[in-house]
């Protein structure tokens, strides 16, 4: 760096800074250090180019995913509520930073793919699921061991640890899932196992898996067909059988990733632990400190924005208070985790909700 322009560069890093979103950092990289996600609460999704809108849209879709890592759910995004506080993604975002990914057309021509990769913070990504009432898959999770074989026409072979790049696609869409895939060594016994896998005998291949930890193996053959590939797959928990699948894609890499789907769906379904936001419903709310019109419209706006109300409907009005009956996607206690949020609404001591009555809450502010 030229003497005297150390200042020039502090400047201009300021000015870049404060170009950005109140409280969303883009990190700061060494040379070599490559931006990648890491752990549960970060993803990475492809843009098309650096600009504002762009990567507002990306940070949604990045929320999504990470929605998917952390309850385990492929459908979390589906789920009520959801959707409208994925359009609020840019408040979840710790920092980003950007990756230039390069590859081969198919023309054989260089190409590259700019990716976002973007940090949330755990805290709020956690009280989003809660208030949603989202079910979840906990953590930690089982790390299964893929036992898998190819033919590619000059018989089945094994993927163990020595052919990692040839199984990438299944692991990183396990990834993706918020979970792990362990390879086996690929030992002698091991690949002579080949044939267990090929005929479906799982007590072999469990009896092999004793090494590892947990007891848990996924089970699959691929092979070229028709179509292109198609694969078979056998989930076992502990020797027992948790589910079968089959999936086909004329692109080996999909219908190999398609394992990890399967697998992620069977394991959520049988760990999942119930959401705790209680259950979807219609409650009674009892608003105190209504002083008139204006606070009635500033209540009014505040519940309409609050993705898991779904419907509104007063119910009684005194000069002391308003009752309203709100249409909830979750519970009561996904509400009070939401308006905990802010300084808005605020519990009053001695509710009677648990004694049947309605829930009690002080307007504040004005």
């Amino acid at each position: 760096m030229q003497p005297g322009l150390g200042w020039l560069r502090a400047a201009l890093l300021a000015a870049v800074l404060g170009l950005l979103p109140a409280g969303v950092a883009l990190a700061q990289r060494t040379e070599g250090d490559r931006a990648q996600a890491q752990g549960a609460y970060q993803a990475e999704v492809p843009v098309r180019n650096q600009t504002d809108a762009e990567r507002e849209k990306a940070f949604v879709r990045a929320l999504a995913q990470v929605l998917v890592n952390v309850t385990g759910d492929d459908g979390a995004t589906q789920r009520p509520g959801v959707r409208e506080e994925l359009a609020k993604a840019t408040h979840y975002v710790e920092g980003y930073d950007y990756r230039q990914d390069e590859g081969v057309s198919a023309t054989g021509a260089p190409s590259f793919q700019t990716m976002l990769v973007v940090r949330f913070r755990q805290a709020d990504v956690d009280d989003l699921v809660a208030m949603l009432g989202l079910p979840s898959w906990p953590q930690p999770r089982p790390k299964p061991v893929l036992w898998l074989a190819i033919d590619d026409g000059s018989g089945p072979r094994l993927v163990g640890l020595a052919q990692v790049n040839a199984a990438r696609s299944i692991l990183d869409a396990a990834k993706s899932r918020g979970y792990a895939l362990g390879l086996p060594a690929g030992t002698a016994a091991e690949q002579a196992a080949v044939g267990a896998i090929w005929r479906g005998d799982i007590a072999a291949i469990s009896a092999l898996s004793k090494r590892y930890s947990p007891p848990m193996q996924l089970i699959g053959k691929l092979r070229r067909s028709a179509g292109g590939w198609s694969a078979d797959w056998t989930l076992v928990d502990g020797g027992k059988v948790l589910s079968t699948w089959q999936t086909s894609h004329p692109d080996a890499r999909r219908a190999m990733a398609g394992g990890a789907d399967g697998a992620a769906d069977a394991l959520f379904k049988r760990y999942a632990k119930a959401g705790a936001a209680g259950p979807a419903g219609v409650y009674r709310l009892r608003i105190l400190g209504i002083r008139g019109a204006d606070d009635y419209l500033r209540l009014a706006g505040y519940l309409d924005g609050i993705a898991i109300v779904k419907r509104i409907a007063p119910v009684a009005a005194s000069p002391e208070a308003l009752e309203l009956d709100l249409d909830l996607a979750t519970g009561l206690a996904g509400f009070n985790r939401y308006i905990a949020r802010g300084d808005l609404l605020v519990p009053v001591a001695g509710d009677p909700a648990d004694a049947g009555g309605p829930a009690i809450f002080r307007l504040t502010g004005g």
